[in-house]
């Protein structure tokens, strides 16, 4: 899906500037991205159709510190947990830094493959860094009870109901969020608990979920991952090579962008169910219409013999019978940037599959995560579109949603949130 998709694009699916640091043995890609100073990508183990050299995957590391927190520009991991907690009554500010410094000390050491220094239950002792992300934002919901109230951003404002909404709000928004990656399940989950531990008494979980990915090095070639649909989902995000990327996705102060979100983002979180049964039955043809792309490679429909998925899509293109050769509510075409006056989005989500719902039928579906510099002018103007004429829709509920502001990065010898508590 062109707007609830995988991972951010990146030459040969390498590592960052970040896993630069923490990774020994690969070849140097050129790929300073606009706006993206110094980016420079590093190979994953290579995907050859064998399976890695043992430890290669947990030997991955992506350093804390950084411009920007990581989990943002990383390439995506195997496996994600996603939690939010809210503050108890009467942390205040001082007690929101104690928590935020207690969390940036364990994330610097377990994203190192370190221990914990005040809790760890050994669950991970004897794995690596396993390319572990922690990556924190605050909802709206923060500021008034950490005493912050004139620090909350505008683009934080809640976000519309769109048509079709089945929203749990008991699964969704929080005052605090976390996205922990990492290419092991166990590490993924030790990190969460980990920070859940650091948390008694300033802050409680208020729900988590968990998903997954493609395992880097079990493809036979780098290529983009399918969701639970069978469609290959990410084509369109948008690249750090591409003119005015840092632009969509990180703030600069100015207007009304308060100076302490400087290099960060805002984050939409949807808990996307797919209603599988339902677009299982459609013949496949039926499938690449409702998307506007073929199942088999990804390429746009309408385009010529041998294109692949990085075909661009001719919109006016039409068929034998003369009619559009993508239909008018194909999902690809409803989404396009060039229909939504530019607005553009890096996701990031992950598929999630827990069993069956109340009705029998699978509760599985997309954990959509999309990073961007203003929800207002990104998800916003997009999902309402999305709601009202794409036909996809007809085989999704959205289910739970979260907006956050996703803290600048951690400089070295600062902690998460500082231009927040203390500037």
């Amino acid at each position: 899906m062109e707007t609830s998709t995988d991972s951010p694009e990146f030459t040969d699916h390498g590592f960052t500037r970040r896993a630069l640091l923490g990774t020994a043995g690969a070849g140097l890609l050129a790929g300073a991205g606009a706006g993206v100073a110094g980016a420079v990508a590093l190979d994953r183990p290579a995907a050859t159709g064998a399976a890695p050299a043992a430890g290669a995957l947990g030997a991955a590391r992506v350093p804390f510190h950084g411009e920007h927190q990581a989990g943002v520009l990383d390439p995506q991991q195997a496996r994600v947990q996603l939690a939010a907690f809210d503050l108890a009554q009467g942390v205040g500010r001082d007690g929101l830094r104690s928590l935020l410094q207690r969390w940036s000390r364990a994330a610097e050491r377990l994203t190192a493959g370190e221990p914990a220094e005040e809790v760890d239950d050994q669950v991970a002792l004897d794995a690596g860094p396993c390319s572990l992300t922690v990556t924190v934002g605050v909802g709206a919901t923060l500021f008034d009870k950490a005493g912050l109230a004139d620090r909350r951003p505008a683009a934080l404002e809640p976000l519309p109901a769109f048509p079709g909404d089945a929203l749990n709000p008991a699964r969704g928004d929080g005052d605090l969020f976390v996205q922990i990656g990492a290419d092991d399940a166990l590490v993924a989950v030790h990190a969460l608990r980990v920070l859940q531990r650091l948390a008694a008494g300033t802050a409680a979980l208020r729900w988590q979920s968990a998903g997954f990915a493609r395992t880097p090095g079990a493809a036979a070639k780098a290529v983009t991952g399918r969701n639970l649909m069978g469609q290959i989902d990410g084509t369109n995000n948008p690249k750090p090579s591409e003119d005015g990327f840092a632009a969509k996705v990180f703030c600069s102060p100015g207007g009304d962008q308060p100076a302490w979100m400087a290099g960060g983002s805002y984050l939409v979180f949807r808990r996307i169910r797919m209603l599988l049964d339902h677009w299982e039955a459609l013949p496949v043809d039926r499938q690449e219409r409702v998307v506007g792309r073929r199942k088999s490679d990804g390429a746009p429909l309408g385009a010529p013999a041998g294109a692949g998925e990085h075909t661009p899509v001719d919109l006016a293109a039409r068929g034998q019978d003369d009619a559009l050769a993508v239909p008018a509510d194909a999902h690809i075409r409803v989404a396009a940037p060039s229909a939504n006056g530019g607005a553009a989005m890096l996701r990031r989500g992950f598929s999630y599959h827990d069993g069956l719902s109340a009705d029998g039928s699978p509760d599985a579906g997309l954990l959509f995560l999309a990073f961007q510099a203003d929800p207002r002018r990104g998800f916003t103007p997009v999902q309402r579109k999305l709601a009202r004429g794409d036909g996809l829709s007809r085989f999704l509920r959205h289910e739970a949603s979260g907006l956050y502001a996703v803290l600048p990065g951690v400089p070295a010898g600062g902690f998460l949130g500082q231009q927040l508590t203390d500037g």
